[in-house]
């Protein structure tokens, strides 16, 4: 999913890009409303972030002008003005969300990640090609429209990365993937790989899905070459 981000303040842009990316997503950066128009035009993104007080053409007006567009891409303000009345005239003018500066990483996250639930669920209805169906791996039921997997009647939320990551093992399983393989299905061709990168990424997401971190039965390290799911591994346990 390719997320635009329109915000003046280079360090919050930077800020806010470091962590999209790091969740899965693709970014596109914008300085003020102008650029923001125009690249949204561009890239067609699936999400908007949008500051509201930015040189050109404010958040504001660049929201009202998106809503006039025969589109209904999720737009997430992010803004400075914290009043009451600041969250009202953006909802009104058909915003999803509103987040208020300061922020910290978590609530970026959530709010980025309700959003992308709402757009996945909604594609996943016009198209159910998208690869949006569920899937099993060894005792857990892995849901990609809403970033989650389930174990029983307890719920394990997802990146979009971590997300892309079990779909890969899951449609190769049994064969052992590489990294570069993983990196350019799950990153992008255009990311210069590091072991250390899905290594981390790897370590993380079996904390959350795997009954023994440990060891390992849903992805499974093949030395020398990079990870697999092989199911008569995980459901042997």
């Amino acid at each position: 999913m390719k997320i635009l981000v329109a915000e003046d303040d280079l360090l919050t842009r930077r800020g806010l890009v470091e962590v999209l990316e790091a969740e899965g997503y693709e970014t596109v950066q914008a300085a003020d409303g102008a650029e923001a128009l125009a690249l949204f035009d561009q890239v067609e993104p699936d999400v908007v972030c949008l500051d509201i007080m930015m040189p050109e053409i404010d958040g504001y007006e660049v929201c009202r002008q998106l809503r006039a567009r025969p589109s209904d891409v999720p737009v997430l303000f992010i803004s400075a003005k914290s009043e009451e009345i600041d969250k009202v005239v953006g909802l009104e003018l058909g915003a999803d969300d509103f987040l208020t500066k300061p922020f910290g990483i978590k609530e970026v996250v959530a709010r980025i990640r309700a959003v992308t639930r709402r757009c996945l669920a909604t594609r996943a209805r016009s198209d159910t090609s998208a690869g949006s169906e569920p899937f099993r791996m060894a005792d857990i039921e892995v849901a990609p429209d809403e970033l989650r997997a389930r174990r029983g009647d307890r719920v394990i939320d997802l990146s979009l990365r971590e997300v892309k990551i079990l779909h890969l093992l899951h449609q190769n399983a049994g064969k052992a993937l590489d990294r570069n393989t993983i990196f350019n299905a799950c990153w992008g061709m255009d990311y210069l790989p590091s072991s250390r990168t899905l290594d981390q990424t790897i370590s993380q997401l079996r904390k959350r899905i795997e009954l023994d971190p440990g060891s390992p039965r849903i992805i499974t390290t093949v030395h020398g070459v990079g990870y697999r799911y092989q199911p008569e591994v995980a459901q042997s346990r």
